[in-house]
C-alpha cells in the first residue's frame, strides 16, 4: 500500500496523527497484507496501541493486548510526582521502596516508576483477568509480581504494612459521562477500567480508605483524578489519616492527589 493512499485512509477515518500512525502501522506490519489487516482495525476505531500491540510510555514500550486499558500520557506525570517523593533510604535492600501498583492495566505504572527508582520489589494487581495477563508480560521480565483480584485485597498480606509507593490509576469518570468518551475508549476498553461510580471516585475512596494498612511509614498513595474531583480526594485520604496534597500539571492536562502515612 502506496504511503500516501495508506495517510489518506488513516485521515478519511478521523485519525488526526494520520502521518505518524502510518509510519507505526508499516513498521508493525511483516507483509502488506498484514499492513492491510492492521489498517482496517485501526481504520475500524481500534486504538493504535491495541492494533500494534505497544505504547510508548516515559520511554519504555509497554506491551498492550485487545481490550486492554491503554496508558495515558496524561499518567506520565503520575509517574514523575511518584519519582520525585520516593525517599530515599540507603544504598539497598530493606531501604529501597516497595512499589504497588493496583488497578494496574498495563502495568504501566508501576513498571515507569520501577524504571527510574531504585526499588526493593514490585507488585501489581488487576480485577479484569486480561489486564493481568497483559501485565504479567511487561512486569514479570523485570522480577515483579502480577495478581488477579480487587484493589488491595488481590496484594500478599505480607505487603501490609510496607509499602513505599502504592499506585492506583482507578478510574474517575462519573458513570454518566462513560458515553461522551472517545469511542476509542467505550468500544475497546473494559468497562471496569473506565467506569468510576456516580462522582467516579467511588473506587479511589475504597483505596485511601485502606491504604493505611499497607502504607509504611513514610509511604505514599497517588492516585489521578480530574481537577474538580481533586478536593473531594483530598477530603478522603485526609479522613484515612494521610497527609494530602494536589499535583497539577497543564503541559500534561493532569491532575495526581498524594496522600502520606506520617
Amino acid at each position: 500500500m502506496e504511503t500516501d493512499v495508506l495517510v489518506a485512509r488513516l485521515r478519511a477515518a478521523g485519525c488526526v496523527f494520520a502521518e505518524e500512525e502510518a509510519l507505526i502501522l508499516v513498521a508493525a506490519a511483516g507483509t502488506p497484507a498484514d499492513l492491510d489487516v492492521l489498517v482496517e482495525r485501526r481504520a475500524a476505531g481500534e486504538p493504535l496501541e491495541q492494533v500494534v500491540g505497544w505504547a510508548e510510555f516515559c520511554g519504555l514500550r509497554i506491551i498492550v493486548d485487545p481490550e486492554v486499558f491503554v496508558p495515558r500520557r496524561r499518567s506520565e506525570f503520575l509517574v514523575s510526582v511518584a519519582v520525585g517523593l520516593v525517599r530515599p533510604r540507603g544504598g539497598s535492600g530493606a531501604g529501597l521502596p516497595v512499589i504497588a501498583d493496583v488497578c494496574c492495566g498495563t502495568g504501566a505504572l508501576g513498571l515507569a516508576v520501577a524504571a527510574k527508582t531504585a526499588f526493593s520489589e514490585l507488585h501489581a494487581a488487576d480485577l479484569d483477568p486480561a489486564a493481568v495477563r497483559c501485565a504479567r508480560r511487561n512486569v514479570e521480565p523485570v522480577g515483579g509480581r502480577v495478581y488477579q483480584g480487587d484493589l488491595l485485597d488481590a496484594l500478599p498480606a505480607s505487603l501490609q504494612g510496607r509499602i513505599g509507593v502504592l499506585i492506583c490509576n482507578a478510574p474517575y469518570v462519573p458513570t454518566s459521562e462513560i458515553a461522551f468518551m472517545p469511542a476509542e475508549a467505550r468500544d475497546h476498553e473494559a468497562p471496569i477500567a473506565l467506569d468510576g461510580g456516580a462522582d467516579g471516585l467511588a473506587v479511589l475512596r475504597r483505596v485511601a480508605a485502606e491504604a493505611g494498612t499497607w502504607l509504611a511509614p513514610g509511604g505514599v498513595l497517588l492516585v489521578e483524578t480530574s481537577e474538580r474531583q481533586a478536593p473531594a480526594m483530598v477530603a478522603a485520604m485526609n479522613a484515612a489519616g494521610l497527609a494530602s496534597q494536589i499535583h497539577q500539571d497543564d503541559e500534561y492536562g493532569a491532575t495526581v492527589v498524594t496522600g502520606r502515612l506520617g
